[in-house]
């Protein structure tokens, strides 16, 4: 049995040492595109993190067996081509759970308490030369998670926890099914028409697909309430780049904060980059990568 690992160093200081016992292992800190065929072309076993396996990288290959998704997202792989030719694909659900929850709030916290901000209005001696004992008003205005809209797109695993917490902050929260057909008996489910108009935060769960690429696009965002706060746990693609780099920069919508983008790592050249606004915070897709003590 021949395994390959495409993207060993997406996974940190993980051992693989394991791997040896099922067969003969070949490990690759990351992979680029154009390697991936020659890479694979003898692998029974494929463990990828996010490296692409698509239709033209498997094509002819018959020795492939079993491709494992070092992740719980597996929009990575042609499903429809492992099925038609038997390939089996496994991923890991419900690993990050708690983590990508605790990424979700942090950057929602970022937002609504401008905590770097803060932060930094301390380090820089401001506090200090202020001659009060706090700091309001103006740029420095924070606000309430109680009590506002907050509706949850795709209520998994993810989904739910961040809904648990949502809750716990006081928020009356809501979810929108992106395939229409989930129904849950504690939380109420809204259309999508009543989300992008009524909604305080939206923050985004669902698995990246025909439906859900592009759902959030520039015309949505100008149905929206300009205070909404958008946080993107999911997918980058689910989210329009450019149109949502615009409708910061038109104040159309009053924050996103993303764990992911549309491409990783993102681009020197990316439209969100030039969006120089305490409205953005980002964090580079480590949202499931929390060190269990």
């Amino acid at each position: 049995m021949k395994i390959v690992v495409l993207d060993a160093k997406t996974l940190g200081d993980t051992p693989f040492d394991k791997l040896q016992k099922y067969g003969e292992v070949k490990i690759y800190e990351r992979t680029e595109k154009e390697e991936r065929k020659e890479r694979i072309k003898e692998a029974n076993i494929i463990l990828t993190n996010k490296v692409i396996i698509d239709r033209e990288v498997m094509e002819g290959n018959e020795n492939i067996k079993l491709i494992g998704v070092l992740a719980t997202g597996y929009n990575n792989v042609d499903i429809e081509y492992c099925k038609e030719h038997k390939i089996g694909v496994v991923n890991v659900a419900g690993y990050s759970t708690e983590s990508v929850t605790q990424i979700c709030i942090g950057l929602l916290m970022e937002l609504t308490n401008k905590i770097s901000k803060f932060d930094q209005y301390v380090k820089t001696g401001k506090y200090s030369s202020s001659g009060i004992f706090t700091c309001v008003g103006g740029e420095y205005d924070i606000h309430e998670i109680s009590n506002k809209k907050w509706c949850i797109v795709g209520l998994g695993s993810i989904g739910k926890n961040v809904a648990k917490i949502g809750k716990g902050l006081g928020a009356k929260v809501y979810y929108y099914s992106t395939t229409g057909k989930h129904e849950d008996q504690e939380i109420e489910r809204i259309s999508f028409e009543e989300m992008i108009k009524t909604s305080d935060i939206i923050s985004i769960h669902c698995p990246l697909t025909d439906k859900t690429k592009g759902l959030f696009n520039y015309k949505v965002f100008q149905e929206m309430k300009k205070s909404v706060i958008i946080i993107n746990m999911a997918r980058g693609p689910i989210v329009v780049n450019d149109d949502i780099a615009k409708a910061l920069q038109e104040n159309l919508i009053g924050g996103y904060g993303t764990d992911v983008f549309d491409e990783e790592p993102i681009k020197a050249s990316n439209k969100l980059l030039e969006v120089r606004s305490e409205k953005i915070v980002f964090s580079p897709h480590i949202g499931w990568a929390t060190m269990k003590q």
